[in-house]
């Protein structure tokens, strides 16, 4: 079981410790430290295939691996975005789908793939897109929230909806799109014209919204970032 620990609160980091021969995995860019002992390599993880895959949720193709060599070794993974991180035990949990972008880093027994909404509206309306990242074999994954991150339990057939974008991950869920009633609501009301549901599977599920997406923040400071560049 790989020891590690999570600190920080609004900018957070993750400190995982892998014992000697133990390796992580990682998107590019996410390390932050390290100790000497541990071992780094390229290479495109889980074959070209999957890695191509990985181009449509904007990550890299290549990953790095990170392997302790010699005796326990230690890495820090760095949170990208002000907000959270959240371990997530794959392997007791089963299929996870995360936001694009979501997956910070993991175990090398951890599979990391791209997941395609299966229903066309909720892939082009729904806020996550209609590609987002799936997580599933053995191990423990880390998972970037924007924000603060709030959990639901929700039973079979059971609904929540969201507003685009803050859906940060699921699992045991389906999710789909619903337009906003009323032409006046739609275009007067601020909130856009779709909605995310997302519903409890035949066994139920849980998801993990988040507070401060990162879209929703680029929105909110580009009038500011155009006034300054005018």
């Amino acid at each position: 079981m790989l020891k590690y620990e999570i600190k920080g609160e609004n900018l957070p980091v993750v400190i995982c410790y892998p014992a000697a021969g133990q390796t992580l995995i990682s998107e590019r860019g996410a390390m932050s430290w390290m100790s000497p002992n541990m071992q780094m390599k390229t290479e495109a993880t889980g074959g070209i295939g999957k890695a191509l895959g990985r181009m449509f949720t904007k990550e890299s193709i290549f990953q790095n691996k990170y392997t302790a060599m010699g005796g326990d070794g230690l890495i820090a993974f760095a949170s990208s975005f002000p907000g959270s991180i959240i371990a997530f035990d794959v392997g007791q949990m089963g299929q996870v789908i995360v936001q694009k972008s979501g997956f910070l880093a993991s175990e090398d027994t951890v599979q990391l793939s791209t997941y395609f909404q299966k229903k066309l509206g909720g892939g082009l309306f729904g806020g996550e897109g209609f590609i987002m990242q799936s997580l599933t074999g053995s191990g423990i994954a880390f998972v970037e929230i924007d924000g603060s991150v709030t959990e639901y339990n929700l039973g079979p057939g059971q609904s929540l909806i969201l507003d685009t974008g803050y859906l940060a991950a699921m699992v045991g869920c389906t999710m789909d799109v619903e337009t906003v009633p009323g032409l006046k609501n739609m275009f007067l009301g601020g909130e856009g014209i779709f909605n995310t549901k997302v519903t409890g599977g035949p066994n139920g599920g849980k998801i993990w919204v988040q507070s401060m997406p990162i879209s929703q923040t680029a929105l909110c400071l580009k009038p500011y970032i155009a006034t300054n560049n005018s």
